[in-house]
């Protein structure tokens, strides 16, 4: 199959949450462009090259398969057309793993693609699209595609966690404390990157950084933790519905051995919860912490400003 046929296709589904987007309370505007991209996706899985064609910009242009740019529907229908009548059964499914809305009515997608052909390999490919909004309607604009130096089945796997990528914020009135989070996707999707910082009253009291990546071998996803008291651990996770626990066995700065299971559960957008329980230290027990409501730092501003 021609790689020509990465600049004419998108087929971006929900992430592998499993989470719908209306469900996950997406804004209106990534809801509307996730729900474009499936239409025109449906619309090249069929092969209907007149119907795929209107779902690009007027400015829209990708790459031919004679290797010029086409611009606009009236342009890119034709060589739909040819493209479909000489790729025969061709589909393609995407993931998608970030959505980036832009200024001025515009919006960055990013994600990978596999198209199945008869009788051929499948080919797999990582995918940025451009979209904007003309007459209130979101149109492919451009579309790049780049072999993936990470298994995609990795970055697959990692998206699950898509959700935590942002800043959070855990803050605690009662004994003048916050714990102040963020993550954020390594290059080429290959880990999530964490960091964390927790403040009494004005004084920083510990800070440090996490790093969760997909283990192909276990067939887990696992973490890696430091802090700047000296102290070290790992991490393995486990899934079930919209909870993730984290079993983690580190050392202290002091040496001592400790772990505990670590609880993640997505709420929505904007906010999950958190707490640790079955904590020991060179195997004497600790209390749990009990469960916190971690929000994201712009929803707590919004919160903030409206005075709720």
């Amino acid at each position: 199959m021609m790689r020509v046929a990465l600049g004419l296709v998108i087929s971006f589904i929900l992430m592998v949450s499993g989470v719908s987007a209306e469900k996950a309370g997406l804004s209106q505007d990534e809801i509307a462009i996730r729900k474009a991209i499936e239409s025109y996706v449906e619309t090249y899985n069929r092969g209907d090259a007149s119907a795929a064609a209107s779902h690009w910009s007027r400015q829209g242009s990708y790459l031919t398969q004679t290797g010029e740019y086409a611009k606009g529907p009236d342009k890119i229908r034709p060589a739909l057309e040819n493209f479909f009548a000489e790729n025969k059964g061709i589909q393609v499914k995407v993931a998608l793993f970030d959505v980036q809305r832009q200024p001025a009515d515009r919006a960055i997608v990013k994600g990978f693609a596999t198209f199945r052909q008869p009788d051929e390999e499948n080919e797999e490919d990582l995918l940025t699209a451009t979209l904007v909004k003309e007459s209130g309607e979101w149109k492919l604009f451009k579309v790049e595609e780049e072999e993936s130096s990470v298994p995609l089945a990795s970055i697959a796997a990692l998206g699950e966690l898509e959700w935590l990528i942002g800043d959070w914020v855990d803050q605690d009135p009662d004994d003048n404390s916050s714990v102040e989070t963020n993550f954020t996707w390594a290059k080429d999707y290959a880990f999530i990157n964490g960091t964390f910082r927790v403040t009494v009253g004005d004084s920083v009291d510990l800070e440090g950084t996490q790093v969760i990546g997909w283990d192909p071998v276990a067939k887990k996803l696992r973490s890696w933790i430091f802090d700047t008291k000296g102290g070290f651990g790992e991490g393995e996770w486990s899934r079930e519905g919209n909870t993730w626990t984290v079993k983690v066995k580190s050392t202290l700065g002091t040496g001592e051995k400790a772990s505990s299971m670590n609880i993640y559960t997505y709420v929505d957008p904007n906010s999950f919860t958190w707490q640790s329980v079955s904590r020991e230290v060179d195997r004497e027990p600790l209390p749990d912490v009990d469960e916190v409501t971690v929000v994201r730092k712009t929803a707590q501003k919004a919160q903030a400003k409206s005075g709720k």
